[in-house]
């Protein structure tokens, strides 16, 4: 049984596509790689932020559900997601970076060793950078050769995604026995668990936390996390893994962009099983990714109504010229 490789993706729930495409392009430098429509609620933008070539691990991704209500952060929820920064001086370029553009921080600070700075957006999502100067275990991606951040500070990928939880005890048990995480470290009420080849490409953070009410999922919150598998007989093994432990999964799904299995890991939490590929330049070029609505085949004869259901997006970036910001 292959471990999990490393985090896949985090996907979560924004007010505004808009908002959330200005935020992540122009504040953060990640790039835009699919512009796409949630695959159960097309009347949704399905947007992916990531690396330059949208590598597997680097990705970011938003809903917008019509009418869905602000959600309140708690315990039982994936309560925080983090990105990869190169080295502890980056962090000091993005405290004045965020400093310029009025995003509320907390400053630099440090847990299990590795140099952070927790940080929200628009919505109260929340958010931090992690350094790889101290780091080992799981590789990171490119970072936007065209975006607005210099490249020696810029953003190459996932870091730790972080979990509160209640019932801490069984999700340890889930994370060990299920899917093959070990626990590694300790500090205070937050535990680190590590897959694969482990570092911060690598990582969930656990927070006991029995004090906080219910979290409620809603737009400022995280809807799922996926994990990294090889191929689709990676998530068939896994499938029959779940079904020996009586745990309630999705199946294989054919995302198109990649395979994925789902599974609910505790009450809130919705784990992703991903594949690596095929990945995201299969139906545009490089230099234009993002910039149409791109649909997987098996939606093609549904574009017409899915445009007229989704409001236009501007992501056109081809044709600008985006300044390196050196501050």
């Amino acid at each position: 049984m292959n471990q999990l490789k490393g985090l896949h993706h985090v996907t979560a729930i924004t007010s505004s596509a808009e908002k959330i495409y200005q935020f992540f392009t122009y504040v953060l430098g990640m790039r835009l790689v699919k512009k796409t429509v949630n695959q159960d609620d097309i009347q949704t933008y399905h947007l992916f932020f990531a690396d330059d070539v949208g590598g597997a691990g680097t990705d970011m991704t938003f809903f917008d559900f019509p009418g869905i209500p602000k959600g309140v952060h708690g315990t039982n929820e994936i309560s925080k997601t983090s990105f990869r920064v190169p080295t502890d001086a980056a962090l000091e370029y993005w405290v004045k970076r965020f400093d310029k553009y009025e995003v509320k921080h907390k400053g630099i600070n440090e847990q299990f060793g590795k140099k952070t700075i927790s940080f929200v957006d628009f919505d109260d999502q929340q958010y931090q950078l992690i350094s790889d100067e101290q780091n080992e275990g799981v590789s990171s991606g490119t970072p936007w050769k065209n975006g607005p951040i210099p490249l020696e500070y810029a953003i190459t990928g996932l870091g730790p995604i972080f979990v509160r939880i209640a019932s801490f005890d069984y999700f340890k048990e889930m994370l060990e026995q299920v899917f093959f995480m070990r626990e590694v470290a300790q500090e205070t009420s937050f535990h680190l668990f590590e897959m694969g080849e482990g570092g911060n490409g690598g990582q969930v953070i656990v927070e006991n936390n029995t004090v906080l009410p219910q979290a409620r999922q809603g737009f400022g919150t995280v809807h799922h996390t996926a994990f990294r598998v090889d191929e689709r007989a990676d998530l068939e093994a896994w499938q029959k893994r779940l079904h020996e432990f009586n745990i309630p999964n999705s199946g294989f799904i054919d995302r198109y962009f990649f395979g994925s299995l789902y599974t609910k890991a505790a009450p809130s939490i919705l784990f992703e099983l991903a594949t690596d590929g095929p990945g995201f330049m299969g139906d545009e070029p490089y230099e234009t990714l993002g910039e149409k609505l791109s649909l997987p085949p098996f939606f093609e004869e549904k574009r017409k109504k899915i445009e007229k259901l989704v409001r236009p997006i501007d992501t056109v970036r081809s044709t600008l010229k985006i300044e390196k910001e050196y501050l």
